[in-house]
């Protein structure tokens, strides 16, 4: 392997991109790094991607070069930066492909699809020296430090639990949109692109964060329990319960089974108190024994904007891979349970023009488990099965 050709603190501004995997949700990373472009923070130096993008699609972009062969590309642009936005089986590879390049990654969540991949990852990337951000978008919200402030000052009393609800809606055809999607795993290899370890994934991050629990050793006990109504691998209806090394809770309950879609959330409990926080919009509202409510809004740092700082002036990372340890703990508890059981006939009808699967009840259940920090077994869902526990989690 060899080292970065540069310290930190000495590149400059517009740094070389490349990004992986452009289509689907890297559709958004190209947005963004239009976005900074025209800031002149970076310039989007590559894409590598299966079939090359159009000159519609790279509107203001230039002309990247493009090839599908990711360390050949990193090599003829000289790119100082990665963004890896690819299947997540292949997101381990990718990274050290990048690293041992000397070039410095954003590597889209989840970061891997077990523990074992995980490590392999931080591990390689870390001997390299390479710096690596993982895409939280949501940990870049300016909200963390504010709520974690009020609970500092003790606006909540003794915290009891923190809570997770997304109540979501996905079409058939979302379970189409790739070889990959809704599957566990896929010739032989760990996917688990479930419910609570990729659209959600936000929703279990942002409540570990919350209960200062985002390292690996952070984690000693996981509880699961995961359904589906649709006709896939991965579970679309599930719910988790992490108990952390300081004896807190989180709780986390998602669905792609919506009756009525809404903004996920994470919610703090005190013994005087409470604080929801719509991390997709960055809003918090705080209600609190001897106070009306207050509603704030707060700005957000872009991870990638965060990155090239972090490489221009030394700014301190924001989600690096050491503090999705225990996020990636929950993945590994996922893994290890049993196959996500189907739902029963007629606990879900098919909405045919929206052509999408609807489990009954199931929002009140999501928004109870979050403010109660129980399980759907707990809640008396008639369809939900023994809780699988993980009681014991090793670093």
């Amino acid at each position: 392997m060899t080292t970065p050709t540069a310290p930190k603190g000495s590149y400059d501004t517009p740094l070389p991109v490349v990004l992986a995997g452009a289509r689907g949700h890297g559709r958004w990373h190209l947005a963004n790094i239009r976005r900074l472009a025209d800031k002149g923070i970076v310039r989007l130096a590559g894409v590598c991607e299966l079939t090359p993008l159009t000159e519609e699609e790279l509107e203001g972009l230039g002309t990247p070069e493009q090839s599908p062969d990711f360390g050949a590309l990193l090599d003829s642009t000289g790119a100082a930066i990665a963004v890896i936005c690819t299947p997540i089986p292949t997101h381990t590879d990718l990274a050290l492909t990048a690293a041992e390049r000397g070039v410095h990654l954003l590597l889209e969540k989840p970061p891997a699809p077990s523990y074992a991949e995980f490590r392999r990852m931080a591990d390689g990337v870390a001997e390299t020296g390479v710096a690596c951000q993982i895409g939280f978008q949501s940990l870049g919200s300016h909200a963390l430090p504010a709520i974690r402030e009020l609970i500092a000052e003790g606006a909540l009393g003794e915290v009891t639990g923190v809570g997770g609800a997304g109540a979501w809606a996905r079409d058939e055809a979302y379970y189409r949109r790739a070889p990959w999607a809704g599957k566990r795993r896929l010739n032989g290899v760990d996917v688990i692109d479930g419910a609570l370890t990729n659209p959600l994934a936000h929703a279990v991050a942002t409540g570990l964060a919350l209960a200062e629990a985002t390292r690996a050793e952070d984690v000693t006990g996981i509880e699961t329990e995961l359904l589906r109504a649709n006709d896939i691998e991965s579970d679309d209806t599930s719910c988790v319960r992490i108990t952390t090394a300081a004896d807190g809770r989180v709780t986390v309950a998602a669905t792609l089974c919506a009756e009525h879609p809404g903004e996920p959330y994470v919610v703090v409990h005190g013994t005087s108190g409470r604080i929801t926080f719509w991390y997709k919009q960055d809003r918090v509202l705080v209600q609190r024994a001897g106070h009306g409510p207050e509603e704030t809004e707060y700005g957000r740092t872009d991870l990638l904007e965060n990155l090239v700082d972090h490489l221009v002036d030394g700014t301190e990372l924001l989600v690096t891979p050491d503090v999705t340890g225990a996020f990636m703990k929950v993945v590994e508890a996922i893994r290890q349970a049993p196959d996500p059981a189907a739902l029963p006939a007629g606990t879900w009808h098919l909405l045919p023009d929206e052509n999408r699967r609807v489990v009954h009840g199931i929002d009140g259940l999501v928004a109870s488990a979050a403010d109660t920090l129980a399980l759907y077994s707990e809640l008396g869902a008639p369809w939900a099965l023994p809780t699988a526990s993980a009681k014991e989690v090793s670093s």
